[in-house]
């Protein structure tokens, strides 16, 4: 079975956030599992200037207001995973991120960049870009890949199923109405049955109406996004494609995220033996320029500061959490406001808050592994990967029940701690003081070492690999190819 995989980030490469995550990881778990599965990014400097063995599959001649494009194939640095790679240095070789310039603001031609990504993905799919590799099916991933669907669907000869996954529906690719012409579908397309939404052109309905079935990164957030209050204004059209939606849950990359072989954090440990994980601790607590008697647990937050995310929520209860006699180390970035407020905490609360601005891969990674709870208090959340993480390196995520929260993290009652199987504290409501009951829990079986050790044991127990994850899709690529076969 030959899979396009499609998207616009791919760890370690260029990431912005989850979906790089997965990119990095599904594609290989796949293919231990037997499908022949390609990738398809756009030609970011960090992408295409170390693609190994790259050649020229194609050039073609000016696409999307690119003034040169060309298709080029090698195998991604590390993983050895095909890629075929959008070389349109007009619209792809430039400073700043993926979908924003350094200044933070979206790229004005953020439509042409990425309906060329789809559009050369529905060719190659289709065999018309590379004849000697005709896709079975592909999988296009967030907004960014959606229109690949759409090109497809628009052809009258094309029979290459089609899957659309759906990381974070708050992201849609709006555009306006009056550039639907720079796309070259039919006019039809552009109606309320198509891509047109409320007056714009959404990316993300392209994905949602166009293809064969649509997966989410979680089971429940596969039925929140049919409901008022998590559909982002697109659940009618979710609930209109009925028994097409699921939900299959993220899993962790176990050879990047793994506290027994990470070398980059103080000392290694394991579920068997988790007695150097308090060195961790100590190490970060001297990093963040935490006091080192505090006898309270240290939480960590590793997260994109925003409303999203439930970090106002975090800011409301931490007078509680201080008087708790916790700690609390903050890694990311994002809205101006929140950054400034906690860094205005940070120097009001020396020794007891940290703040570190921006990302930092490997500090995430010592933040995961040395603090003893990890914060993930979202709004919504598709699936969540750092819960993921806490539960990997036995650092008792506290969420909120959510999207992949829910479907990831027993609470620790009365019921789940007898029966053995809790593995953190989640709450309902997001509400400061909801958050703040959470985290009373947390510190009062922190208290109990017996308690605590063994919460970690069962989270560290949990299996949440990629493997789980790829059959689930490999089973659903199955179906689609049986019926496009039929």
């Amino acid at each position: 079975m030959r899979v396009l995989q499609v998207a616009a980030e791919v760890f370690p490469l260029v990431k912005t956030g989850g979906l790089a995550d997965v990119m990095g990881a599904l594609p290989q778990a796949l293919r231990r599992q037997g499908a022949d599965v390609r990738l398809l990014l756009p030609g970011y400097p960090a992408i295409a200037d170390v693609l190994q063995q790259p050649k020229t599959i194609v050039e073609l001649g000016p696409l999307f207001g690119a003034g040169r494009v060309a298709l080029r194939l090698g195998t991604l640095p590390g993983s050895g995973v095909p890629a075929y790679v959008v070389d349109a240095p007009w619209l792809y070789r430039r400073a700043g991120g993926p979908y924003q310039a350094e200044d933070g603001g979206e790229w004005p031609d953020n439509l042409q960049r990425f309906a060329l990504l789809g559009w050369m993905a529905a060719h190659v799919a289709g065999g018309d870009l590379d004849r000697d590799w005709p896709a079975t099916l592909l999988h296009a991933h967030d907004w960014h890949a959606a229109m690949a669907c759409a090109y497809l669907a628009a052809h009258p000869g094309n029979t290459v199923p089609t899957v659309f996954t759906v990381h974070n529906l708050a992201y849609q690719g709006l555009f306006p109405a009056g550039a639907f012409a720079q796309l070259g579908l039919p006019p039809h397309f552009m109606q309320s049955h198509g891509v047109e939404y409320h007056g714009q052109l959404s990316f993300m309905k392209a994905g949602l109406k166009y293809a064969r079935r649509i997966t989410t990164v979680s089971p429940t957030y596969a039925r929140e996004i049919g409901t008022h209050e998590f559909g982002c204004g697109l659940d009618g059209v979710i609930r209109g494609r009925g028994g097409d939606v699921s939900g299959i849950l993220n899993g962790v990359d176990g050879a990047v995220w793994d506290p027994a072989r990470d070398s980059g954090i103080a000392a290694r440990y394991s579920a068997g033996d988790p007695r150097d994980k308090p060195r961790n601790k100590a190490a970060l607590r001297a990093e963040m320029g935490l006091a080192a008697d505090a006898t309270g647990p240290l939480f960590g937050v590793v997260s994109r500061l925003t409303a999203q995310k439930g970090l106002d929520l975090v800011l409301a209860a931490l007078p509680a959490l201080l008087e708790l006699g916790a700690q609390l180390v903050v890694q990311g970035s994002g809205d101006p406001m929140l950054e400034a407020a906690f860094s205005q905490a940070a120097h009001a609360h020396p020794g007891r808050v940290a703040l570190r601005i921006g990302y930092d891969e490997a500090l995430a990674h010592r933040v995961i592994a040395g603090a003893d709870a990890i914060l993930v208090p979202s709004r919504f959340e598709p699936c969540g990967l750092t819960q993921l993480y806490g539960l990997r390196y036995g650092t008792l995520p506290v969420v909120r029940r959510v999207g992949g929260l829910a479907d990831t993290v027993v609470d620790a009652d009365e019921a789940a701690l007898r029966e053995g199987r809790a593995t953190g504290f989640t709450f309902d409501e997001a509400s400061p003081a909801a958050l703040e009951a959470a985290l009373a829990r947390a510190v009062r079986a922190h208290a109990q070492p017996a308690l605590w050790r063994k919460l970690m044991t069962t989270a560290m127990a949990q299996d949440f690999s990629w493997d789980g994850a790829a059959g689930g899709y490999l089973a659903l690529y199955r179906r689609l190819s049986g019926d496009a076969a039929g």
